[in-house]
């Protein structure tokens, strides 16, 4: 049964959407089957990963309004092992109508249980902000990863995420745990970065993941391509970290696996 892993941080612009990304490609290309939930309406998952929207593309707001079968919405991505379900900007009216559900904050659990045993991992991209989309993708998972920008105004936020964390955990999925924290856009030649970086690392301990995102152009430049970094640039300093971070976040889950850079080249 696959392990389903939310990456959420309701502060945008933080790296959530390139981790969830990009840790999906290099653990699919570590030979992993991995599915990645676009839950954000921006959809910038999908279009990063070359995936054309158009009014006809089936989303998770088909499913959770129970329109069509799962089947008819999961994309197959250009990356061997990695599947998709696609966003638009029509999953924004999904808050509404799951206001409107019973048993709202489950809805999309119930969902992706239904392809759980097809897949190793299922990555879910949440949304920016703390709304049902994310409830309910915290009440889906086993764990949460959370991307953290190496910068002051990015601890602002991070009580009252904690806070969600703790009461989704309380109410709704005592399961739920924190997978780990991704220290992202990190550029070592500034004092205040390390001392961001200490006082989260002080708060979450061990969580933290010893592997850190530099800040890289290549990285930026990827999604525009609608590609993950591992076949636009597999030799930039972007590659290499979320290498690292995919095996480390695969060791952690007891997988006995090293990065090849020459096995990544010959799958592409």
């Amino acid at each position: 049964m696959g392990k389903i892993i939310a990456f959420a941080n309701q502060k945008g612009g933080v790296g959530k959407t390139t981790t969830c990304v990009n840790m999906s490609a290099f653990v699919a290309m570590l030979g992993k089957n991995v599915l990645l939930v676009d839950m954000d309406p921006q959809g910038n998952a999908s279009s990063g990963l070359g995936i054309e929207k158009t009014k006809n593309t089936k989303t998770m707001y088909n499913l959770i309004n129970k329109e069509c079968y799962i089947d008819e919405v999961i994309q197959h991505t250009y990356i061997d092992g990695l599947d998709l379900i696609p966003s638009t900007v029509d999953l924004a009216g999904a808050e509404i109508d799951l206001v409107q559900m019973q048993a709202r904050e489950r809805v999309v659990g119930e969902v992706l249980q239904r392809v759980r045993d097809r897949y190793d991992y299922i990555m879910i991209d949440c949304p920016p902000s703390l709304g049902l989309l994310t409830v309910n993708s915290l009440t889906a998972s086993d764990s949460v990863i959370i991307p953290i920008q190496c910068e002051f105004y990015a601890l602002e936020g991070l009580t009252q995420l904690m806070n969600t964390i703790r009461l989704i955990i309380h109410h709704l999925n005592p399961k739920l745990q924190i997978e780990g924290v991704v220290l992202t856009m990190k550029d070592n030649r500034s004092n205040l970065v390390s001392q961001v970086s200490d006082e989260i690392k002080k708060f979450f301990g061990a969580k933290v993941f010893q592997t850190y995102i530099p800040r890289n152009i290549k990285l930026a430049e990827a999604p525009s391509h609608g590609e993950a970094i591992v076949t636009y640039d597999i030799n930039s300093k972007g590659a290499e970290a979320y290498s690292a971070l995919a095996v480390e976040l695969l060791q952690r889950n007891g997988e006995n696996v090293k990065f090849n850079k020459r096995k990544l080249k010959e799958r592409k």
